[in-house]
């Protein structure tokens, strides 16, 4: 392959991306795929474009949706034949959400998950045990507590905030 068939496949993996950048998850529309961390990688194979996506838990009910919109978008901008491969190792992480998809969730009503250090790294467990406080994102009050291991989807527990009263989810740290 020679520069210039280089730098036309690098701009039709860069449209895109651009592209996938507006993709909304359809569980929680104010984060796009990409700022979830769901989107790991785009290639071209041959004519096709494929993109990779990692969901957020095994069983997750959006996976199927996800790579609808996914492969929806990109035919509708025109980019060629696209594909979809799921890739679940390795595990989707919270850590893959970026600065710019935690801003969101937390502006949505949505605490973010803080970081997953490897040294402390444990499976979800659903029995309570001994967990730093989860701020509330909309007072940022810590005096928050858990009222539900699962919130409306499975990756979410349901809390409540102690200063202001009002219930909030959180994003599982995973």
């Amino acid at each position: 392959m020679n520069a210039l068939e280089k730098e036309a496949v690098s701009a039709r993996v860069q449209a895109a991306w651009a592209v996938l950048e507006q993709v909304q998850d359809p569980e929680i529309p104010v984060i796009s795929l990409c700022d979830l961390g769901v989107v790991r990688e785009v290639r071209e194979s041959g004519a096709l474009l494929e993109v990779v996506l990692t969901p957020t838990y095994s069983g997750c009910p959006a996976t199927e949706v996800i790579a609808h919109d996914v492969k929806t978008a990109l035919e509708a901008a025109q980019l060629g034949p696209v594909a979809t491969v799921l890739q679940r190792a390795p595990a989707w992480t919270t850590d893959w959400i970026s600065a710019k998809g935690k801003a969101a969730l937390r502006e949505y009503g949505i605490a973010p998950p803080g970081p997953v250090p490897l040294a402390d790294a444990q499976p979800i467990c659903i029995t309570r045990r001994r967990q730093p406080p989860v701020p509330c994102p909309r007072c940022e009050s810590t005096r928050t507590e858990r009222i539900a291991p699962f919130g409306s989807t499975p990756c979410k527990a349901l809390y409540r905030c102690l200063s202001c009263h009002e219930p909030f989810e959180h994003f599982k740290p995973i």
